[in-house]
């Protein structure tokens, strides 16, 4: 199993529309896609305009062929610009793939 922990940085002001549309589309788009969601966070300490999210993987090949669909979706292109209409919400994107150790509880 593989897990990718991703960051995403709103634009100022603009972290209410990136929950509306991780809630009302990606979210659903997500599981249209068998995407594994593990859970979103917002951060306690740091930096609030960031929206943190995993993802769990079987493989690298399953994880590029989920991303590849769910990119080329005109559902999930409709929803983006849509939600982008008054200008973008996201200022950067970080992901980072993650391989459980030998002894980690979550093999």
């Amino acid at each position: 199993m593989l897990y990718e922990m991703r960051f995403y940085e709103a634009m100022p002001g603009k972290m209410g529309a990136l929950h509306d549309r991780f809630a009302n589309h990606t979210n659903k788009l997500f599981a249209k896609h068998g995407f594994r969601v593990v859970g979103y966070w917002n951060e306690v300490f740091g930096d609030s305009s960031r929206l943190n999210y995993m993802l769990a993987w079987e493989t690298m090949d399953e994880r590029m062929n989920k991303w590849a669909a769910f990119q080329v979706d005109p559902e999930w292109q409709a929803a983006r610009d849509a939600s982008e209409k008054n200008g973008p919400i996201v200022a950067r994107i970080d992901a980072r793939v993650w391989r459980p150790t030998h002894y980690s509880p979550m093999r």
